[in-house]
Parts: structure tokens; C-alpha cells; sequence
């Protein structure tokens, strides 16, 4: 099954953890702490509202990193278009917005992919593993509901590193070797 497959399948929860994992996993973009969405991900595990943690992660972060300027820029919309109503109809665009943007951040910061059109054939290993970390979030929510939620902050957690490593050794002009 595809992303746009998944995400059309996927529930509130669902939803709003897929597009949250995406903004977790592209906070390094944003010098975000990896434990500043930890309210936002434990309010989506009791189903109680949003909006108190949202805002603090909003006044939490800055503008971003400004060696990847546009990169930063696509995280920081992730953060400031998130609903503060989690509803299927609220959550669902902003979920897809966001599995587009992490895709395109992930694109950038790519030396694999340094020069080629975004819609060039097969995706470069860094999209790739985005792209995989995005299924198998749909997927164990899909598959386990609220517990699929611990597994999926992993999922998250562990690109979060990934791409932290990919700005750093980019810092140091560091080659890449994959994701």
C-alpha cells in the first residue's frame, strides 16, 4: 500500500501521529530539544487536547537553522500549521502537508540528491528511509491503535538521529554514506 494510500486509510490518531512523527524526526532543523514534542505525543496517548503543549512547542523554537534555510523553513511551517482541534478533518491535511514536507527536507539535505529534479526516478537513500519511517508509522497505528503510539515515537526517534547526524557532518563538510 502506498503513503497517500495509508494516509487516506488512517484515523485521527493515526493521522495526527504521522504528522507528528514527521515534525519530530526534522526538529534537528530547528535546534529543538528531542524531548520538546514529548507532551504532544504523551496528550495524543491519553486523547486529551493539544493545544496547551502546542503552543509551548511553538514559542519553544525559533526560526531554525540557517545554513539549511529553506529546510528549516518547511520544519517551522510543520509546527505553526499543526491544528489545534485533532479531528480526522482538522489533522488529515495537515498530516499530508507534513509527509510532504519531511520528504522535500529530507530531499534537501541529501548529497545523494544534490542536483538532481525533485520527481527523478527512485529516491535517494535519505528520502528513502523517510519514506519507510513514514509507512511503518501509519502502519503500527493502523495495526495497534494507542499502542502502536511507544513504537512509532522510536520510529520517530530514530530519524530524528539520522537526520541530526545529517546536519552535523554537512557542519563539518563531512561526505555522507547513506541513511
Amino acid at each position: 500500500m502506498s503513503l497517500d494510500e495509508r494516509i487516506a486509510r488512517a484515523d485521527e490518531r493515526g493521522l495526527a501521529a504521522s504528522g507528528l512523527a514527521c515534525l519530530d524526526r526534522c526538529l534537528p532543523l530547528l535546534d529543538g530539544d528531542e524531548e520538546l514534542l514529548r507532551p504532544l505525543w504523551g496528550s495524543l496517548a491519553a486523547g486529551s487536547d493539544w493545544a496547551g503543549p502546542l503552543e509551548e512547542a511553538r514559542s519553544a523554537l525559533g526560526a531554525g537553522d540557517g545554513e539549511h534555510e529553506e529546510a528549516a523553513r518547511l520544519v517551522r511551517q510543520m509546527l505553526d500549521t499543526v491544528p489545534a482541534e485533532r479531528t480526522a478533518e482538522a489533522v488529515r491535511p495537515w498530516a499530508e502537508s507534513c509527509s510532504a514536507a519531511s520528504l522535500r527536507v529530507h530531499r534537501l539535505l541529501d548529497p545523494a540528491a544534490e542536483g538532481e529534479p525533485d520527481d527523478a526516478g527512485a529516491p535517494s537513500p535519505l528520502v528513502a528511509a523517510e519514506l519507510r519511517r513514514q509507512l511503518t508509522v501509519l502502519e503500527l497505528l493502523e495495526g495497534h491503535g494507542k499502542h502502536g503510539l511507544r513504537r512509532a515515537l522510536d520510529v520517530s526517534g530514530e530519524g530524528r538521529r539520522v537526520l541530526r547526524a545529517v546536519v552535523s557532518r554537512r557542519a563539518r563538510g563531512v561526505p555522507e554514506t547513506g541513511a
